[in-house]
């Protein structure tokens, strides 16, 4: 596989900064998108470092706690757009990621990809973060687009705004793949040598796991919310 140097990886941080001179001179607020861009570094170090220990120890409790910690903190980033924040906001999106991302993250990996023994870090680990945080996306849609509708219709109008917006990139991306574009996924496996039609395997896979947790987790903050 090609090894991208740390040199030419800077080369990535040229559209960023067109974006954050825009999105400054637009919107006046100078922080948010260098602060999120020096957080996406070093989230991302952090947990390369950490990938390294989960995946030589095979613990299953280590496991559980960082399946506990993205649900966690998935929840809490999903409120962010909405401006009732309560606690028991945040428990309604606790219980929707739980429900929607677990059952699309198991499903997959008991049924799918039979793994024996189940719990395989380098399988699970990925696949949850790509299923919560499909999770947590959608739901701070949800949430956003129907906390605004609830106040203007009645609830089975509001739900059903709240859904279709919700579920919308996913099912652009499901009309795109394979016409407009080339899934994350399913390009790494590529580039790492990867047969593509076992790739595509694969990504169907995701795919379905994606719009799965998003569905279900939107679907089950909309009935906490009857």
């Amino acid at each position: 596989m090609h090894i991208i140097e740390i040199k030419d990886l800077l080369y990535m941080f040229i559209p960023i900064c067109i974006v954050w001179y825009f999105y400054y001179s637009w919107t006046k607020n100078y922080k948010e998108i260098g602060l999120a861009t020096f957080r996406m570094i070093l989230q991302l170090l952090i947990i390369g470092y950490l990938l390294v220990y989960i995946f030589d120890n095979k613990s299953a409790i280590i496991g559980f706690f960082v399946l506990l910690f993205m649900i966690t903190v998935s929840s809490f980033i999903a409120l962010r757009n909405i401006k009732k924040r309560d606690f028991k906001t945040y428990v309604k999106f606790f219980i929707s990621i739980l429900i929607g991302g677990s059952f699309n993250l198991i499903l997959p990996l008991y049924f799918v990809l039979n793994l024996h023994p189940l719990y395989q870090p380098k399988f699970i680990i990925p696949l949850a973060g790509m299923v919560f945080a499909n999770a947590m996306n959608a739901l701070s849609l949800t949430a956003e687009r129907f906390e605004r509708e609830i106040g203007e219709n009645e609830y089975e109008k509001a739900r059903a705004i709240s859904l279709k917006a919700s579920l919308i990139p996913q099912i652009n991306a499901f009309l795109a793949v394979g016409l407009v574009s080339l899934p994350g996924m399913m390009t790494g496996q590529i580039l790492s040598g990867v047969d593509p039609i076992i790739a595509v395997r694969y990504q169907i896979m995701v795919m379905a796991m994606v719009l799965g947790s998003a569905g279900m987790s939107s679907i089950t903050y909309l009935y906490l919310n009857k």
